[in-house]
C-alpha cells in the first residue's frame, strides 16, 4: 500500500478512478447513494480546473483503492455559501476536505489519517487557517446497519468539531427512492 498525493496531471489522470470509488462506497450507509457514472465525472470536473485542487490516492500495486479529496472551500460557494451565512468565517481562508472513500477492505490500517494529514498540509502549504468537511446526517434511518459507528470520534480525534448551525443542503438519489431528494450535511472544522 502506498499513499500519494496527485495534482495537475497525476489528479486529472485519477479522476475517473476515483468516480467509481465514490459510486461504490457512497453506495453503503450512511450515504446510500445510488451514483452514475455521467453525474460523477460532471461533480468531478471542478477538480481539473482548479490548480489548488488536491486527490490524495491510496494504492494497492497500481490500483486505487482509495481517495480523498479537495480543494478551495471558496470553489464550492455556490453549493456551501448558505451554509456559513450566518457564520463569520471567511470562506477564503477555509480548505475542503471533501470526500475520503476507501473500499472496506482496506480499512484499519491508518489510512484515513493519511489522508487528513495529506490534505492538511496541503492547506496549510497554500496558505489556508482552516481545513473543514461536511458529512450527512441521518438520524435513525431504517437502513442504518446493526452496530454502524459513525466516525464522530475519529474526528473529533484529529481537532475537527461540528460548526453549530452550518449545514448544507445537497441532493442526491438515495438507492431506495425514486428520485433525488436533500440531505442534510454538517460541516465539521478546525484550525490547521
Amino acid at each position: 500500500m502506498r499513499v500519494e498525493v496527485l495534482t495537475g496531471d497525476a489528479l486529472e489522470c485519477a479522476l475517473d478512478d476515483v468516480a467509481r470509488l465514490r459510486i461504490e462506497v457512497f453506495r453503503a450507509y450512511p450515504y446510500l447513494y445510488d451514483g452514475d457514472f455521467a453525474y460523477e465525472r460532471r461533480y468531478l470536473e471542478p477538480y481539473r480546473a482548479n490548480r489548488e485542487a488536491v486527490v490524495v490516492g491510496a494504492f494497492d500495486g497500481a490500483r486505487l483503492v482509495g481517495a480523498a479529496t479537495g480543494m478551495p472551500l471558496a470553489a464550492h460557494a455556490d453549493d456551501f455559501a448558505a451554509a456559513f451565512a450566518d457564520s463569520e468565517i471567511d470562506l477564503g481562508d477555509v480548505f475542503y476536505c471533501a470526500e475520503s472513500v476507501l473500499l472496506p477492505e482496506f480499512r484499519g490500517r491508518g489510512i484515513g489519517h493519511a489522508f487528513f494529514d495529506a490534505r492538511e498540509a496541503h492547506a496549510r502549504e497554500l496558505g489556508y487557517g482552516k481545513a473543514a468537511f461536511c458529512a450527512v446526517v441521518r438520524g435513525d434511518h431504517p437502513l442504518k446497519p446493526e452496530g454502524y459507528r459513525p466516525l464522530d470520534a475519529f474526528w473529533r480525534g484529529r481537532g475537527y468539531k461540528p460548526l453549530e448551525g452550518a449545514v448544507a443542503q445537497f441532493g442526491w438519489r438515495d438507492i431506495c427512492e425514486d428520485m433525488e431528494s436533500l440531505k442534510p450535511l454538517q460541516f465539521w472544522m478546525c484550525a490547521l
